[in-house]
């Protein structure tokens, strides 16, 4: 009989969330290396330069990949043999875990968790509770998976009940484009097949725990159906040539997992999962020895990869510019930000909506950033501040510009058509920062304060003072979107999938 003493349960759940915050799994890192050597979009090539650039600060300097930092996923399979030494219950445990992980002093994590879901939407301030499956095995240890889950992949999980005869990989290839980039591609996609609805989501959540290692399926070959169905889904999705950040390219996915069950005659439940480009997850054994060892990576896992912006890139002063100015700046256009900004998104554009701006705030002829940063530690200015997924906001968008008068708006992924058309309708634009470099992008926030709505936490609306803060143009003042243009592009040129105008 093995004995899991509680406090060595604890720590290792501690242990490995924050060991996940600023470490990539190495099997990623080599992921998008690859990818990154064989790209042949310059804004895709871009991108992942930032995604692998920010990986290394994140690794060295032991803060968080992304500004959000997750839901804690944790799979156990517990031995039968195993007794668990602890005056908690098992959930209590890895929920305390999670608890000190996430308020540890020298790497403070964004608590993102919000309870009564439906209603008043508080956040638990200390990101529990953790989402937990447990299984018993037979065996005398415990084996782990933790994963920290982003928001912005999370809301682009999909299900169908498909007839039996129905092809999935028609489904699948059908699907990816409707996700659109807020998932902060190159990731993974996981996929569930079988069982019943929940038995599909588990299984495809589950699956993305798993390695990467698709171009070793690719040499040796499948030698099943679900290898046959993860080579053909991965090589039609890279078809479709949505690219890093839905910006056109050569990789959207890095690798496909695939689990399946038995289902019932008339059914065939299929659940579809991505991983973003801030994949986050752990694997240990506990045999009653103590917490578990987490193997620190090593540094040359990374490839040395420098970012300079290009000698064509537009600076622009924040303090300055005018609507006119806007109007030059043209789509796929590099932009350097210096100056003033303002930050707010949900919470934040509800309020606004409901109450109005305080007084002393005006938005006129400003940007603001969809960001909810980490807290600062030791001498930063602000923690990790990547940008938030821009469609959540699109209803919001018309409001804003003719309420406020903002010029500009910056985030991650594409906006929508009626965010589009507002930004047309008042010669206004929106820039893309590229989500999974949240750590390097803080890099040149210069200051921050909270400026309103203080009771909001992480969604507060803060000023930012930054210098040559890079951002691509998105979308245009004349409403030209490089998230429509740039994947319809690469998709004619890969050339393995018609282009059908929409």
């Amino acid at each position: 009989m093995t004995v899991i003493k509680k406090d060595d349960l604890i720590q290792s759940i501690q242990d490995s969330l924050q060991y996940i915050s600023y470490y990539h799994p190495p099997d990623f890192i080599r992921g998008v290396a690859e990818a990154y050597e064989k790209e042949e979009s310059p804004a895709a090539k871009d991108a992942m330069a930032q995604i692998l650039i920010n990986s290394r600060m994140c690794a060295e300097g032991h803060r968080p990949i992304c500004q959000d930092t997750g839901i804690v996923n944790v799979f156990l399979s517990v031995g039968m043999d195993v007794r668990f030494e602890s005056d908690v219950s098992l959930d209590d445990m890895i929920n305390e875990g999670v608890r000190r992980a996430y308020g540890l002093p020298d790497n403070v994590l964004r608590a993102s968790v919000l309870a009564d879901p439906a209603g008043a939407r508080i956040n638990t301030k200390d990101n529990t509770p953790a989402v937990i499956h447990t299984e018993i095995v037979t065996g005398d240890k415990v084996e782990m998976h933790v994963a920290a889950k982003g928001g912005g992949s999370e809301a682009k999980s999909k299900f169908v009940m498909l007839n039996p005869a129905d092809s999935i990989v028609d489904w699948v290839v059908k699907t990816v484009p409707t996700m659109g980039a807020g998932w902060c591609p190159p990731g993974m996609l996981g996929i569930g097949i079988g069982g019943t609805a929940e038995k599909a989501m588990l299984m495809a959540k589950r699956s993305l725990m798993d390695p990467i290692d698709i171009h070793e399926l690719e040499q040796r070959g499948p030698s099943n159906r679900l290898e046959e169905l993860r080579l053909e889904i991965f090589d039609k999705v890279n078809s479709l040539g949505i690219g890093a950040q839905g910006l056109g390219g050569l990789t959207t996915v890095l690798d496909v997992k695939i689990m399946d069950y038995p289902t019932h005659a008339a059914n065939l439940p299929v659940a579809m999962i991505p991983n973003c480009a801030a994949t986050r997850h752990a694997h240990f054994t506990l045999d009653g020895s103590g917490p578990a060892e987490l193997e620190v990576p090593n540094l040359d896992d990374w490839p040395s990869i420098t970012w300079e912006a290009g000698p064509n890139s537009r600076r622009v002063n924040l303090d300055t510019v005018t609507e006119e100015d806007v109007k030059a700046w043209q789509p796929g256009e590099t932009i350097l930000l210096s100056g003033k900004m303002l930050t707010g998104r949900d919470a934040a554009h509800k309020r606004i909506r409901d109450q109005g701006l305080p007084d002393d705030v005006d938005l006129k002829g400003k940007f603001i950033y969809y960001v909810g940063p980490v807290d600062p530690v030791r001498d930063e200015v602000v923690g990790p501040a990547g940008p938030t997924t821009a469609t959540r906001m699109d209803g919001f968008t018309e409001m804003m510009l003719e309420k406020t008068g903002i010029l500009g708006m910056i985030g991650k992924a594409e906006r929508g058509p009626i965010a589009i058309e507002a930004i047309r309708k008042h010669g206004a634009v929106y820039l893309m920062a590229v989500g999974g470099a949240a750590f390097l992008v803080s890099k040149a926030i210069r200051s921050a304060k909270v400026i309103a709505f203080e009771d909001l936490g992480m969604e507060a609306i803060h000023e930012f003072e930054v210098e040559d803060m890079p951002v691509t143009v998105a979308v245009d003042s004349r409403g030209e979107s490089v998230h429509q243009t740039g994947p319809k592009i690469w998709q004619g040129k890969i050339g393995k999938i018609p282009v059908v105008d929409v």
